[in-house]
């Protein structure tokens, strides 16, 4: 985990963090706009020149001195997304990462509090119930999963918090006050938590069901280019593979995928209970062992399993790797 922090003279650095080791810090939730500072903004030294992207990172920067941190993150910069595997890793760390934050400012951009007092609830109620921050994706998980979340205006004025503007946060995403206060997300039912992403948008289709990775607790590979239909159907075959201690069927995936396509509205429903399908007969293909491979015994176990009469065997890895 990369963490930025500044020195007195305003540059920016990014020191890496290995779960032992990671120092309490804060964490950044916000919209991206057109101009934000990526990691390779930072690493060339340009990153002043996006105005916008900068303006985010100067606030989170400030607002972190103020409570007494010296290390902040920020999804925009921290990550090296020219890296599959470190974008893999950072999207199934993401819940984690905000969970642990010791702060999270939420940063409005489309609130403002210029010539209002940010106390007087009256004057920036309404855009804050608007707000675009309510309707992303990504920001669904970095509005549970921190125990501290702070909302900030424009101008960088607080708004209030988590808990004082509950009532509002409820009102606008229909997700339970005990859910908001920390309760685990375990409790509630699989298909009360697909309802709280209802309407959220990503840029990526994909991004979608990818979001709500840490709502679920469970990690899946990344498969950009799948498309959202596919990609909600391999998270809901992770949620419920627990639940149904059925093995999964291809054939019963094709139906989904199809069944989904004609009607999206039923993603947010439990798939029917897949059908019993006759077990294939086990078979070996009689190639020869080789003297020189170094099995570690998984060859003997493959063959126990498959010599189970009326068995169905799978092997499942990642393409490439042996």
């Amino acid at each position: 985990m990369r963490l930025l922090q500044s020195d007195n003279d305003g540059n920016l650095s990014l020191t890496e963090f290995f779960e032992s080791a990671i120092p309490n810090y804060a964490i950044l939730s916000h919209r991206w706009g057109t101009d934000e500072v990526t990691f390779k903004d930072l690493t060339d030294g340009t990153s002043k020149s996006k105005a916008g992207g900068y303006s985010k990172i100067q606030f989170c920067e400030d607002q972190t001195r103020r409570d007494g941190l010296k290390y902040y993150w920020i999804d925009t910069c921290c990550i090296d997304k020219s890296s599959s595997a470190e974008l893999s890793e950072a999207i199934n760390s993401m819940f984690r990462w905000y969970q642990e934050a010791a702060r999270c400012y939420v940063y409005l951009s489309d609130v403002s509090t210029r010539d209002q007092k940010a106390s007087d609830a009256c004057t920036w109620e309404s855009a804050f119930r608007a707000s675009q921050w309510f309707t992303r994706g990504w920001t669904l998980q970095e509005l549970l999963a921190p125990r501290s979340v702070e909302f900030y205006s424009r101008e960088g004025n607080i708004l209030g918090n988590k808990r004082t503007l509950e009532q509002q946060i409820h009102e606008i995403t229909g997700i339970p006050t005990t859910a908001l206060r920390g309760n685990p997300l375990s409790q509630f039912d699989v298909n009360e938590r697909f309802s709280w992403a209802k309407g959220r948008q990503t840029t990526r289709g994909e991004d979608k069901a990818y979001a709500l990775f840490g709502i679920f607790d469970v990690q899946i590979p990344l498969l950009y280019g799948e498309g959202e239909v596919k990609a909600f159907l391999r998270l809901r075959e992770a949620v419920d593979r627990p639940l149904k201690g059925k093995p999964y069927s291809n054939d019963w995936h094709s139906w989904q995928v199809a069944k989904v396509q004609a009607n999206p509205a039923l993603m947010t429903s439990r798939p029917a209970e897949t059908p019993e399908i006759p077990p294939n007969p086990s078979t070996f293909i009689p190639f020869s062992r080789d003297a020189d491979f170094v099995e570690r015994g998984i060859l003997d176990h493959i063959h126990q399993k498959c010599a189970v009469s009326g068995s169905r065997t799978a092997l499942v890895g990642l393409g490439g790797v042996g």
